[in-house]
């Protein structure tokens, strides 16, 4: 590289965001992902063997998937190819595989390529890799951000390690604002910066785990604002607050998102937290979520969690889907609104819904006839078949109520609801043992 060539680097360097200028060459400088990077965890074991199999980086935005794979392939000494999914075919993968075998030949070293989004290759694109794969040419790193059990071919995946990178703590985005603030090389070190405390945790709250929007947006903040008399640049929340892009609920309704946050909601209902369930009621209607999908998850969150509790709960989960699907939004969130915290905030029982599941198992495993005396007898010659013989009508008795057989005798002595003593449900258990205990003679 002639002296043009290097000053026309560093001035494409000088150009680069922030974010590209400033990413890690090294596992040391490597933010976040303890879970796999730290001494004794799987990647950092792979890495320090020298070792390193087919993986997939399976996460959210500006978590690291490309900058990990650039510093595995420093860290292991070996030649690194990029290709983006959405740019790239089989033209591309073959280029790069001609260019992995004269490696091996001349230079003797091993090849990653890297895939950015690979779940939009299709499956002829993600088939062309597999020999190379497994023939050693290629160690493939492929990034998504959609769930790879469901987008990736299974070929491809049996071959592959799948890896879940996280989002940013809080701590991380902090880490590496204020290493980016220090760097006189490649950050912004060289200016004279006084951040403010709620300027920083703006940073970090407003970048929701994204390394990447929290640069991004200190660069806007410090290259926007005019220096002090002194040369101080002193980013402020107001500052802040006008850099940071509006935030962008990360809600894929095609995607995992769509069911963590749905499951994040139903689990909060069930557990009597309505703080919990307002606050993902919020992110989904925000997300623009479908009103008519979120009243069907109450009805069965009524009838689930809830049950005979409280029976007037799924009458008010019913109701509500009625309503939302009238007025639509942005009222409907006031009918959400209501439903959702009187269903998190009623007396809970799953006793039906165990009642039933456990019913359904037995009905697979046994095989049972109808006792005769339960069988219908409103047609000719039922009786002279024991039909509706012995029969007891039970409004023909004390409190309509009288002890005779209604399981099959297969399954006699079964017991499969179970109410709790919880709001209504209380009532429901209190009239149970009182029936069964007649119905035993203990009366």
């Amino acid at each position: 590289m002639d002296l043009f060539d290097m000053a026309q680097e560093k001035n494409l360097k000088s150009l680069a965001p922030l974010a590209d200028r400033i990413r890690p060459r090294d596992l040391e400088e490597v933010v976040g992902q303890d879970h796999l990077l730290k001494p004794g965890k799987f990647l950092y074991r792979c890495i320090t063997a020298k070792r390193i199999p087919s993986m997939i980086f399976y996460g959210p935005s500006g978590t690291g998937k490309t900058t990990l794979a650039k510093v595995i392939a420093n860290e292991v000494e070996m030649n690194f190819y990029q290709l983006n999914a959405v740019t790239s075919g089989v033209k591309d993968i073959r280029e790069v595989v001609d260019a992995a075998k004269k490696a091996m030949t001349y230079e003797n070293k091993p090849n990653l390529l890297f895939i950015d989004e690979i779940h939009r290759f299709s499956k002829n694109q993600q088939d062309a890799l597999l020999p190379y794969v497994e023939e050693g040419v290629l160690t493939l790193i492929g990034a998504t951000t959609e769930n790879p059990y469901f987008e990736v071919n299974k070929a491809l995946l049996s071959r592959s390690s799948v890896l879940k990178l996280e989002s940013l703590t809080h701590d991380d985005i902090k880490l590496l604002l204020e290493r980016t603030l220090k760097d006189k090389r490649n950050g912004l070190g060289r200016y004279k910066i006084k951040l403010t405390n709620e300027g920083m945790e703006h940073l970090i709250g407003s970048s929701m785990g994204d390394g990447r929007r929290a640069l991004n947006a200190l660069e806007i903040a410090v290259l926007s604002t005019k220096p002090g008399s002194d040369g101080t640049i002193e980013i402020t929340l107001p500052i802040v607050e006008e850099s940071t892009q509006q935030n962008v609920i990360q809600y894929d309704k095609g995607g995992d998102q769509h069911y963590d946050v749905i499951s994040a909601f139903i689990k909060s209902i069930r557990g009597s937290d309505p703080d919990a369930a307002l606050h993902y009621l919020a992110k989904m209607l925000t997300a623009g979520e479908a009103i008519e999908f979120i009243g069907r998850r109450l009805i069965i969150s009524a009838s689930e969690d809830i049950g005979n509790a409280d029976p007037k709960a799924l009458g008010m989960a019913v109701d509500t889907y009625k309503a939302v699907t009238i007025t639509g939004m942005p009222e409907a969130k006031l009918i959400l609104s209501q439903c959702v915290t009187y269903l998190a905030t009623a007396p809970k029982s799953n006793a039906s819904y165990t009642a039933v599941n456990q019913a359904f198992e037995d009905v697979k495993k046994i095989h049972s006839e109808v006792p005769k005396h339960l069988r219908d007898s409103h047609y000719e010659s039922a009786v002279s078949l024991g039909h509706g013989v012995e029969y007891k009508y039970p409004h023909s008795y004390e409190n309509n109520y009288v002890a005779q057989e209604y399981l099959p005798k297969e399954l006699r002595k079964k017991s499969y609801y179970h109410p709790t003593r919880n709001g209504y449900e209380a009532k429901i258990h209190e009239y149970l043992s009182h029936i069964r205990k007649s119905s035993r003679g203990e009366e």
